[in-house]
């Protein structure tokens, strides 16, 4: 049988001009998050549309990154390669800024929770071909998808799918609910490129002050699920003295895997996947793709199982920490516009907020600095600048620098108050009027 595996790799083997042939123009292509772009197949693409030979390509994707920036999300070939992101990062940001300058209309963006991506473009849009990185062939003839399961694993799964992968031997071996076999592949193309690296972002005394904070709010047992950034490793750096975590996150981060070094994580009272770390992809840097590599306590699953509210609720004393960019006196969040514009996305937020309250005594926290723009705008405001990520009905705990507030089972009345008393000193006297004029209170 392994015989006939290789048999079957051999016949897909093809050079990345090759393989991007067999997609034709109108081909609605998805692509991994971050690690699992595959930069030969994304550069053969973005050449095979600069000579004119594809066109009408529409892209989806998340969280793009400098793999597909220098290629097929070359401003050049925007009408070629449209870009259809879920979730914008740097790249699509910059791809924003030349085109306001160039007068042209702001690249274009798919609102859906994370949990919900999968079903949106197999259902909804009806993605017809998959391009990935995968780790090399196992001996029953899988690749896995790694890093970068996420989505992509329901597009392999489509029927009819266009399977075009390329193999990585840098892409690390992860176990779990992973697995795309060599029968259902179009296409292999082979290189052994470096992953991207994602480097710890600079904590200020903010971002530590906020994470002391959090981590008191966390129990020795706990569930985490921790987002991106400077916040989110504020966290982990103060849960250095907690034991017996359990680890059930969308991504998994160099901070996460430090607690699992550590001997702070466990995962010896989770209800679910007892002895696991559960993510569905990964981004950090090369010690957490070692970290990751065939470790057989460490599993990845698509992203509508990781994040769907039901399965997190499964574990007891589920924890979710996430941030924010503004949040109003109600307690709603705007998690993805910053100056009118996309900044990011609602990705998992809604997901795990959801799914942590409804853990038996599980919590949501939803943290930001107090302050933006070098402390001249509160983050904290009368009303919303974009749209709402999640609602005030969903929130659970919101901190920032200056303590943390439960909004749950609090009226308008309390939330304003609270909220009020989170806010840098110098903008409460502000916050405080406009509460009055919007008939929250009566003035003290």
């Amino acid at each position: 049988m392994a015989a006939n595996h290789q048999t079957q790799y051999r016949e897909r083997v093809r050079s990345a001009h090759e393989a991007v042939a067999l997609i034709p123009s109108g081909a609605k292509i998805a692509m991994p998050i971050a690690a699992g772009q595959p930069p030969a197949i994304l550069a053969a693409l973005a050449e095979r549309a600069r000579a004119g030979a594809v066109d009408n390509i529409r892209l989806y994707y998340l969280l793009c990154t400098g793999v597909a920036g220098s290629s097929v999300l070359d401003f050049d070939l925007r009408d070629r390669i449209i870009p259809m992101s879920y979730f914008h990062g740097a790249v699509d940001r910059a791809l924003d800024k030349r085109r306001m300058a160039e007068m042209l209309p702001a690249g274009d963006l798919v609102p859906c929770h994370f949990s919900q991506v999968p079903r949106s473009l197999v259902e909804h849009v009806g993605v017809d071909t998959l391009v990935a990185t995968v780790s090399p062939m196992d001996a029953d003839g899988n690749f896995s998808l790694g890093a970068s399961t996420d989505y992509a694993l329901a597009v392999a799964r489509k029927p009819g799918t266009r399977l075009i992968l390329e193999v990585n031997a840098n892409m690390p071996y992860v176990r779990g609910n992973c697995m795309i076999p060599v029968s259902s592949v179009t296409a292999l193309v082979e290189n052994d490129a470096s992953l991207p690296v994602l480097p710890a972002a600079p904590r200020s005394e903010v971002d530590d002050a906020i994470g002391a904070i959090i981590a008191g709010l966390v129990d020795d047992g706990d569930c985490l699920q921790m987002g991106i950034g400077a916040l989110p490793d504020a966290v982990c750096a103060g849960l250095s003295h907690h034991r017996h975590v359990g680890i059930h996150t969308e991504m998994m981060t160099s901070g996460l895997a430090a607690l699992v070094k550590a001997g702070v994580v466990d995962n010896s009272r989770k209800q679910i996947h007892v002895g696991r770390t559960i993510f569905t992809f990964a981004l950090g840097d090369k010690p957490l793709y070692d970290f990751l590599n065939d470790n057989p306590h460490v599993e990845a699953h698509p992203v509508d199982y990781v994040n769907n509210p039901f399965v997190i609720a499964q574990n007891d004393r589920m924890v979710s920490v996430n941030a924010t960019m503004q949040i109003d006196l109600n307690g709603a969040c705007n998690s993805e516009f910053v100056n009118g514009r996309q900044f990011s996305g609602s990705g998992g937020q809604v997901d795990f907020v959801r799914g942590a309250y409804g853990s038996r005594g599980g919590r949501s926290i939803i943290a930001c600095h107090a302050t933006a723009a070098k402390g001249t705008l509160s983050r904290i405001v009368p009303t919303l600048t974009g749209p709402v990520t999640t609602s005030r009905n969903d929130i659970h705990i919101v901190v920032t620098e200056y303590g943390w507030a439960n909004l749950k089972g609090k009226s308008v009345a309390e939330r304003a108050k609270a909220m009020i008393a989170l806010a840098h000193p110098d903008f409460r006297e502000e916050l405080d009027r406009a509460a009055h004029q919007a008939g929250f209170y009566a003035p003290d």
